[in-house]
């Protein structure tokens, strides 16, 4: 069939490879790779040695070759005279009969056309992964050329402001430099008027007192003694001469003194990174109904088509098995805050008590583990990808921890208090990690105004806060309810509220936002994903429903 679509696309005729006439072509040699005319398969090919033997099939069937390979004549490579009969699953290679019985004995043989067929599915999965691969490179592609533009956009706009303050700055100098000359011209117009004054003052003042000393000098050489004693009478009444009034101080020209140039008063570069924006898409799979107040919890087996779910306003405890497009529903009445699934395809349960419990998915018996905080009781619990165990806590005096044990029940880590003795946690409700070591930590307290994500670094602390969206989360305040890892080591936060899924990075900084109400899914509240990678979403009711019909949905998602 590929070869006609080709011939047909081509619209080039190809003649019979016998007679090299006709171009009516109907059939094809596997062995001889010959394509024929009705006339050549029947006279001519049959000429050829061992032709009796070829398999000749219609060119409409190539597409189908694959249905009718031969298995049968297979030599094999360590036996030449032998004939493959088996594949052997243990050593991935075909097997003839010698092979089997000198080194493949008790190995896992199968037809070697099932092998065949297992082959093929897993190289059309791999094809379907490349062309998956593909499409994301290629979008992610698109995202970066798009914030390669940005970044130019950004550095043609940074370097347009940085010219701006050059300008405004250096306008802002010449005004002021201009403003204190001015000052200082008229400092010194003021400063000299007074100096002047005075000096005009001192000036008069010695005129006085040298017109005064002249007219004494006159009087003591006059050789009239009558006017003498006529004129000494006023001049010994008018002989003393004020001295001048000056100003004790007189106003100085401010020195000037250059002030200090500092970045802030020029501006600085701020440094953050750009996040690839991701352009997330979700389409519903399945989706299914139960009898539950809300799902709080859901975890998928690992080995098996089945779920776990919880939801703590009913304390009801479920399995449900797929059958179809329905859940077989199995329950039990236990009041659960959270469920982490182990290694074993077991399943950990907070139940509010200070040792956490492991249910078989086998048995469905429950157990308590070593896993015990007392006396501190748990919220929820989470197992990391390297079989890690943390919790969830709070204790006698209402003070809540996240607390990091190993698989022998050892604390690791306790996370309590931050450097200034301050409480880090409200209420740890839901707990994920991811594969840089960092553990985030939905933090919200039931009927609060608002919540956090709290993302805690491998040393004891926090290191990042999320708190919402500015926008989404403006008009109504983020309340985070669950929180899952995804496989590309991102995280999503449940916000039932506004039927929102907040999509964060690994060090807990906001990538996107996906409003899960566009696609029909109303307020998410717990979050999985599965094996193949599809997102479970389990949901609540509205406020003030009394209902029992929360809703379980499996989503396809993409660029997460």
């Amino acid at each position: 069939m590929a070869f006609s679509q080709s011939l047909h696309k081509s619209q080039i005729p190809i003649n019979c490879h016998l007679c090299d006439i006709e171009k009516n072509i109907k059939w094809k040699c596997l062995e001889c790779e010959l394509l024929m005319c009705d006339n050549c398969k029947i006279k001519r090919h049959p000429r050829i040695k061992n032709s009796i033997n070829h398999k000749v099939i219609d060119i409409k069937d190539i597409g189908l070759l694959s249905e009718e390979l031969d298995f049968t004549n297979i030599k094999c490579r360590d036996h030449p005279g032998q004939t493959c009969c088996f594949f052997c699953k243990s050593c991935n290679s075909l097997v003839c009969p010698t092979c089997e019985s000198k080194v493949h004995k008790k190995h896992d043989l199968i037809e070697i056309r099932d092998a065949y067929n297992i082959k093929k599915d897993k190289l059309k999965t791999g094809q379907r992964k490349i062309e998956t691969n593909k499409d994301e490179v290629l979008t992610k592609k698109g995202h970066l050329e798009k914030l390669k533009n940005s970044e130019y956009a950004k550095y043609t706009r940074v370097m347009r402001n940085i010219k701006n303050q050059e300008e405004s700055l250096k306008q802002a100098v010449e005004k002021h430099i201009e403003k204190i000359r001015n000052e200082v011209d008229q400092d010194r117009k003021t400063v000299m008027q007074s100096i002047d004054a005075d000096l005009d003052t001192i000036s008069r003042s010695m005129q006085q007192s040298d017109e005064k000393n002249t007219e004494i000098e006159d009087l003591i050489n006059s050789t009239n003694s009558a006017k003498f004693f006529h004129e000494v009478g006023r001049i010994e009444n008018s002989i003393d001469v004020p001295a001048p009034k000056t100003k004790s101080t007189y106003k100085s020209i401010p020195d000037f003194v250059p002030g200090e140039i500092y970045q802030s008063n020029v501006g600085v570069l701020q440094s953050k990174n750009s996040p690839l924006e991701l352009s997330v898409s979700l389409n519903i799979n399945k989706q299914y109904q139960t009898e539950l107040s809300h799902v709080s919890d859901i975890i998928p087996c690992l080995y098996d088509k089945s779920i776990f779910m919880n939801s703590n306003l009913d304390a009801q405890l479920m399995r449900g098995n797929y059958v179809g497009n329905n859940l077989r529903i199995s329950s039990l009445n236990i009041k659960v805050y959270g469920m982490a699934l182990t290694d074993d395809n077991d399943i950990l349960l907070a139940t509010g008590k200070s040792r956490i419990q492991q249910l078989s998915t086998n048995t469905g018996k429950i157990t308590d583990t070593v896993y015990d905080i007392s006396p501190l009781i748990s919220t929820t619990v989470h197992v990391t990808s390297n079989n890690k165990v943390i919790i969830g806590a709070v204790n006698s005096e209402v003070q809540y921890k996240v607390i990091v044990m190993n698989t022998k029940g050892e604390y690791e880590t306790v996370y309590g208090h931050n450097h200034h003795n301050q409480p880090m946690f409200n209420y740890p409700q839901s707990i994920t990690s991811t594969d840089n070591g960092n553990i985030h930590v939905v933090d919200y307290y039931p009927g609060s105004d608002r919540g956090r994500v709290t993302v805690l670094g491998q040393g004891g602390g926090i290191i990042n806060t999320y708190t919402g969206h500015t926008e989404i989360n403006k008009d109504i305040p983020f309340k985070p309810t669950r929180i899952v890892t995804t496989p590309r080591d991102n995280v999503i936060v449940a916000d039932m509220d506004i039927h929102t899924l907040h999509i964060l990075d690994n060090n807990g900084q906001l990538l996107t936002c996906y409003k899960t109400k566009e696609i029909g899914i109303l307020c998410p509240f717990s979050l999985a994903f599965t094996q193949k990678g599809q997102l479970l979403i389990g949901c609540t009711r509205p406020k003030g429903s009394t209902t029992k019909e929360a809703k379980i949905y499996e989503v396809n998602i993409s660029e997460c």
